[in-house]
């Protein structure tokens, strides 16, 4: 009679499965993965079902971009519905730049192809380290290695490749709902306030809660058909394209309706089979004010700060990176703390043609081939972390570990 109940039990779970989900074994809340495996572990193992993911833009959108399609691209490969809100970009044009999938086999054969290019590199160069040796420091010769990636011991989530974009069949399998302001709202009606509020944020607020509602991702009601994702992407809220105008005045309340937005929209998700990914001209919001209140009406909160129009790009201390990854923030679900994530000194580059966030490891170079200007930027670099291994540098002196 036992085993019979347990078989039961079992077929329940399965049956309540929802695809491409898994839940969290710390506060058994449900888990998607936002399209990038080393974004999903620093954020606790990946996106709370019925939260909001803020990224904060870096200066071209270039990666935060990118970012939101890693995200939708995940929602197509799990089969969960998509709805793409944007002011610039029109929906379909970002749904046909999706980046196309990499088969497993495919990653598992670049691991071990790498795996075996390193052991030959490694065999090759033991004779010349040995015989070498001696020009390292004492102290630096028995320090472990930095692991730089990022990995958890269970696969989530799906690897991309941003070269390729994804295949007609694959774009045409996805139920798709798009939002482009032009269409939606006249330019006259953009700016114009209903209750604190621009019109085309109360479009957009009207057109989520129906697509959450006739399409049966209403947490509240009961569920007919099987129960699925709605993933929801919005690019560059905030922006003079949404009828914004927070990076030019400084008075507080031109800012209640991107703070009023984000908290109906919140209010949307918690009760909803969804998950959502924003993206925010942070870099445009001079008012710190403004900024600290759509952080804290948001659950994640990550920055992205790119190398591109910075003096680090040709910084020799960050020659292996292409911007920095900065966690702003994490959210508490079911339990008092939150997940913190093991170090804070975080970098994102391209690589093998994937986006991957790694530990930023600052290696010593004290070799004499080194030039003493090159020292100098090392050292001075150094001080601009305040956490990990960059902290020990002061001055001009070398970085100490």
């Amino acid at each position: 009679m036992a085993s019979c109940s347990g078989t039961s039990f079992q077929r329940k779970i399965r049956s309540q499965r929802v695809p491409g989900t898994r839940p969290s074994l710390r506060n058994g809340q449900l888990l998607l993965s936002t399209g990038v495996p080393s974004l999903d572990y620093i954020i606790g193992g990946g996106l709370a079902v019925g939260t909001l993911l803020l990224i904060e833009e870096d200066s071209y959108e270039s990666y935060s971009r990118m970012l939101l399609k890693y995200f939708l691209a995940e929602g197509i490969v799990s089969g969960h519905s998509l709805f793409i809100a944007s002011a610039k970009d029109h929906p379909e044009e970002i749904l046909q730049e999706l980046p196309a999938p990499l088969l497993d086999d495919v990653i598992e054969t670049n691991e071990t192809i790498r795996e075996t290019e390193n052991n030959s590199e490694n065999s090759n160069s033991s004779t010349a380290v040995s015989q070498n040796s001696m020009t390292i420091a004492w102290r630096y010769q028995n320090l472990p290695k930095v692991q730089t990636a990022l990995t958890s011991s269970s696969r989530f989530g799906h690897y991309y490749n941003v070269s390729k974009t994804m295949s007609t069949e694959l774009q045409q399998s996805v139920k798709f709902h798009g939002f482009f302001l032009p269409d939606e709202v006249p330019l006259d009606l953009a700016v114009t306030d209903c209750g604190n509020m621009n019109f085309g944020y109360v479009k957009l607020l009207r057109s989520i809660q129906r697509v959450i509602r006739e399409e049966g991702f209403d947490g509240v009601c009961p569920q007919i058909k099987q129960r699925n994702i709605l993933r929801i992407g919005i690019h560059s809220l905030g922006s003079l394209l949404w009828g914004e105008d927070i990076d030019v005045h400084e008075n507080p309340k031109h800012a209640c309706g991107l703070t009023k937005f984000l908290y109906a929209l919140r209010g949307l998700l918690r009760t909803s089979l969804s998950a959502c990914v924003i993206t925010v001209p942070a870099y445009l919001i001079q008012n710190k004010a403004i900024m600290d209140r759509v952080v804290k009406l948001s659950d994640t909160v990550i920055g992205l700060e790119s190398f591109n129009v910075s003096e680090r790009e040709s910084n020799p201390l960050y020659k292996d990176y292409h911007g920095l990854l900065h966690v702003r923030q994490i959210p508490r679900l079911n339990s008092l703390i939150c997940e913190v994530p093991d170090t804070k000194d975080l970098a994102f580059k391209l690589k093998r043609k994937m986006f991957t966030i790694e530990r930023l490891h600052l290696p010593p170079d004290l070799s004499d081939t080194v030039s003493r200007s090159s020292k100098q930027n090392l050292a001075e670099s150094a001080k601009l972390l305040s956490t990990g291994c960059g902290g020990a540098a002061r001055g001009k002196e070398h970085l100490d570990f």
